[in-house]
């Protein structure tokens, strides 16, 4: 209690403001975090002790959380969910003394004990998770066949996960919970990671049932990929190219070679160009064995979905094989590099550089951090006031990987996929 009341830096009540604002909000249209702290300046939480715990008292909050005066079911779960992970997170992983957080294998433990808290890894839900990545801002056309992919998942009986927010995140899972419906499935399960930084840009949509608040956008990649028995992605910005490179990263490292994880790359026919340029910066940036891990399908949802249930059987009979968790890959190897915190300043963005001559997967995180200091300039609060106070982060690399990084960037900008809304004004320099 001492710690949720502590409104100090080291306390958790700005923290828990921020996001409990953001969940109560999921109806914005608008990626711009300052807009809503801004417009819901006054709004409080006032926090009460009871035996059996605590009590949540609003004031001031959004309307669109309520209906007739009553909170919405699925807003008050959400609300809950971000109370409990960040009671848990502050109290069981930062402070217990159990992690150490600099370790690899501490790290992946307490994305799992984060996971299993949060009731994720229970025994009655052993059905295939299918994790969907994709940009919050896609066109009309492009949402709408997130939806059929997620119909067709839906009705093999595949749960889904995503990253919990709008777009190609809530696409799927609108389109499995009409698939699990004609099924009589009644327990399918719509998973949402999200961390702090992202969450008041992109806020759960309603249908999430299972929503989790991870610690940091490292924590919340590696848990994707623990939990995912395969991987869609649809197309997306500078956020989904962050995961595209986490993803292949860490199936580049020489000890995943045998870790089966099928991963479609998939959009309507309007988006072959979009996944054309993707596969061709993939290959120049981190070479043909990069490529040969994913399939590009276009226009076919049902194939889609028919690849990640042969490939989720293919991963089941591996992880029996090697005595592994089905509902948590713990074999998994996820490149160190990838799990430690990127913090985006500019001095630390323009420390690093990309070059030809660094191992596959230490350019693949390289690559990664670039397009996460973007993201950071894009939509998250406090990245975009750094750029507004110093100006564009200022990357360092070879003219080789920078030149198909700057096309590919423009090219997001063309499509505008960088913003929701408003003339998208570049957070970024390339310098080679």
């Amino acid at each position: 209690m001492s710690k949720l009341l502590d409104r100090g830096q080291g306390g958790l009540y700005p923290l828990l403001r921020r996001c409990a604002l953001a969940v109560l909000n999921s109806a914005r249209a608008d990626d711009d975090p300052r807009t809503l702290f801004d417009l819901y300046r006054d709004f409080e939480l006032r926090i009460v002790p009871r035996s059996s715990g605590v009590e949540l008292h609003l004031s001031r909050a959004p309307d669109a959380a309520f209906v007739d005066g009553e909170m919405i079911a699925g807003v008050r779960e959400h609300l809950f969910a971000v109370l409990r992970d960040i009671v848990y997170i502050a109290n069981e992983i930062v402070e217990s003394g159990r992690f150490d957080l600099h370790d690899p294998a501490s790290i992946t433990n307490a994305v799992y004990c984060i996971a299993r808290n949060a009731g994720l890894l229970e025994a009655q839900h052993d059905t295939d998770l299918v994790v969907c990545w994709g940009g919050h801002s896609i066109s009309r056309e492009e949402y709408e066949y997130t939806k059929r992919v997620g119909y067709e998942l839906g009705l093999r009986g595949s749960d889904v996960c995503t990253g919990c927010g709008p777009g190609a995140m809530k696409g799927p899972m609108k389109g499995a919970t009409i698939g699990h419906s004609k099924q009589r499935i009644r327990n399918g399960r719509y998973i949402g990671l999200t961390e702090p930084g992202i969450v008041a840009a992109e806020p759960p949509n309603p249908i999430v049932s299972d929503l989790v608040i991870m610690p940091d956008i490292e924590k919340r990649l590696e848990a994707f990929v623990r939990l995912a028995h395969g991987i869609i992605v649809f197309p997306g910005g500078v956020g989904t190219a962050e995961e595209i490179l986490y993803l292949l990263g860490t199936l580049l490292e020489p000890a995943n070679a045998h870790e089966p994880l099928p991963v479609v790359f998939t959009g309507p026919a309007s988006a072959a160009a979009y996944f054309t340029r993707i596969d061709e910066f993939v290959g120049l940036t981190l070479g043909p064995k990069a490529q040969d891990l994913y399939r590009i399908i276009i226009d076919d949802p049902a194939e889609v979905a028919r690849v990640m249930v042969t490939g989720a059987r293919r991963v089941r009979r591996h992880r029996e094989s090697t005595g592994d968790s089905y509902r948590f890959n713990w074999n998994l190897k996820i490149p160190h590099e990838f799990q430690l915190p990127f913090e985006v300043t500019h001095e630390k963005v323009e420390a690093f550089k990309v070059h030809v001559d660094q191992p596959v997967h230490e350019r693949a995180a390289n690559l990664r951090r670039i397009f996460s200091a973007i993201v950071a300039g894009n939509i998250k609060e406090p990245g975009i006031r750094a750029v507004e106070a110093h100006g564009p982060f200022r990357i360092h690399g070879d003219a080789e990987l920078l030149g198909p990084l700057d096309d590919l960037l423009a090219s997001f900008v063309a499509q505008r996929r960088m913003k929701l809304s408003g003339d998208y004004k570049p957070v970024y320099r390339l310098i080679s």
